[in-house]
């Protein structure tokens, strides 16, 4: 009787087994994972799930070849400083606007304004959708859109649209500066980001110097309407580079392109890549990328300060595009074109602090060469620039006057550039080191604090140097 009470009990558990497993529905994806449990008592992890695509070494683009990997950083320094030197080519361009669409010299200064004031907004939006769609999209329809919204500029009829289009390429400009940085990470491991990044990060910051200095010369010898038709043929040379030159370097998207491709190769939908299951919306991304920059000004003092304190430096570089027109135009009876030649003292400091910057970190690694440096350690370069900076722009304010040779000012301010970037670099590194889990917000944040101050700035340029003279407005440069 009890053998008898096994054999049944031992029956109605296998008919349970065949009901659970023939009349319960269980997908394709968990039914391998359950096969694969069953074989090995361990238990699945995601990494192990054989449906999860993962790169091949010769897909990963770490693995890409040194000179491949230069001509990708030579591209992305090319367009960053194609769009940075794009918001101030309109500062010589002024005067011209000025006559022929009818408005005061204080209106036409917005085409500079309002182009940063883009540059300012840009990044809030597209870095959530680099995230998601990769950073080849984001590149090629940004800088299409650049280019298309270009010719509005060059060809406006009225203040109105040229104005509007001013602020509309500064918004899809700033794309490529905003993502640029990220497939240098793309493309290196942690240790040997450090040259590359500091070598790229000269690009953006050189840009602005080259806008006065390439519109000086259209503006002196033809109509201001070529300073954009310029830029329009410079921008398409720069678009076909990207298409030819920059493949997609976004490990997740390259994933989840390797996923599709997988899935309709073999007809097995259940290959898939972490972005597939992404569960953050588009919009609410965008949402949170907007509010965690704001958050972090508004609650985190170290991050507000550093952001403060490159704002005020930004500021300073648009302000001096208003400033060296009385310095060299006035004090020194120099022409459009020479004193759009005199911002390369400025540009060649730059340089300099670019080389200084890269053997300090050469000689940084050395020191933590067995660990990763702390944060703080970063800002080792921008607390000598914060001397620079400071004693580079005295020596400019006293070397204004017109009994002193040009060439003074101008070697003054080689320093100022110098400083400028190494401040810049600094807090950069920083700010991606110390905020890792918000580094894209904390450099959002920046971005968008220095680039309303780069607005701002040049507006009150004239009335103060006209009140203050140049000696006495360049030393308040100092003084803030």
């Amino acid at each position: 009787m009890a053998d008898r009470s096994v054999e049944t009990l031992s029956a109605d558990m296998e008919k349970a087994e065949k009901k659970s497993n023939g009349d319960v529905p269980i997908i394709a994806e968990e039914k391998g994972k359950q096969d694969l449990e069953r074989k090995s008592s361990v238990p699945l992890s995601p990494e192990d799930d054989p449906f999860l695509v993962k790169l091949d070494a010769a897909e990963d683009p770490r693995n890409f070849s040194d000179y491949r990997k230069w001509v990708i950083i030579f591209v992305l320094c090319s367009g960053a400083l194609c769009s940075t030197c794009s918001t101030s080519m309109a500062a010589f361009a002024e005067a011209g606007v000025s006559r022929d669409l009818h408005v005061s010299k204080e209106v036409a200064i917005l085409g500079v304004s309002l182009s940063v004031g883009g540059v300012a907004f840009g990044p809030l939006f597209v870095g959530p959708l680099s995230e998601v769609y990769g950073r080849n999209p984001i590149y090629r329809i940004s800088y299409f859109l650049f280019w298309a919204f270009c010719w509005p500029v060059a060809f406006a009829p009225d203040i109105g649209v040229y104005l509007t289009f001013r602020f509309v390429t500064g918004f899809f400009s700033s794309a490529f500066l905003s993502v640029s940085g990220g497939s240098i990470s793309d493309i290196y491991t942690k240790k040997k980001t450090a040259v590359p990044m500091a070598i790229y990060a000269l690009s953006p910051f050189l840009g602005p110097m080259s806008g006065p200095l390439i519109s000086g010369f259209i503006n002196q010898n033809t109509n201001w309407r070529w300073t954009f038709r310029v830029l329009i043929i410079w921008v398409f040379v720069q678009w076909i580079m990207i298409v030819l030159f920059i493949p997609e370097t976004y490990e997740p998207a390259l994933r989840k392109h390797k996923a599709a491709k997988l899935r309709k190769a073999t007809n097995d939908s259940r290959y898939y890549a972490p972005l597939d299951h992404r569960k953050m919306s588009i919009p609410r991304a965008i949402a949170v990328s907007c509010y965690t920059p704001f958050k972090l000004l508004a609650f985190d003092r170290m991050n507000l300060l550093l952001d403060l304190w490159t704002a005020i430096l930004f500021g300073i570089l648009y302000l001096a595009f208003q400033a060296y027109p009385f310095i060299f135009t006035i004090n020194h009876g120099f022409s459009m074109q020479e004193t759009g030649l005199a911002f390369i003292g400025i540009g060649i400091g730059m340089t300099t602090g670019c080389i200084s910057n890269v053997f300090l970190i050469i000689h940084a690694h050395k020191k933590y060469k067995d660990t990763d440096a702390p944060p703080e350690a970063l800002l080792l370069t921008g607390e000598v620039g914060a001397i620079v900076v400071p004693a580079s722009l005295f020596w400019l304010a006293f070397t204004t006057y017109r009994h002193v040779h040009w060439i003074a000012p101008i070697i003054a301010s080689v320093g100022f550039g110098a400083g400028f970037l190494l401040c810049f670099t600094s807090t950069f590194t920083y700010l991606v080191a110390a905020y890792k889990p918000m580094a894209a917000s904390s450099m959002a944040a920046n971005a968008f604090v220095r680039s309303l101050f780069a607005a701002g700035f040049p507006l009150f340029a004239g009335q103060m140097y006209t009140a203050l003279g140049t000696v006495g407005a360049t030393a308040f440069w100092q003084g803030s």
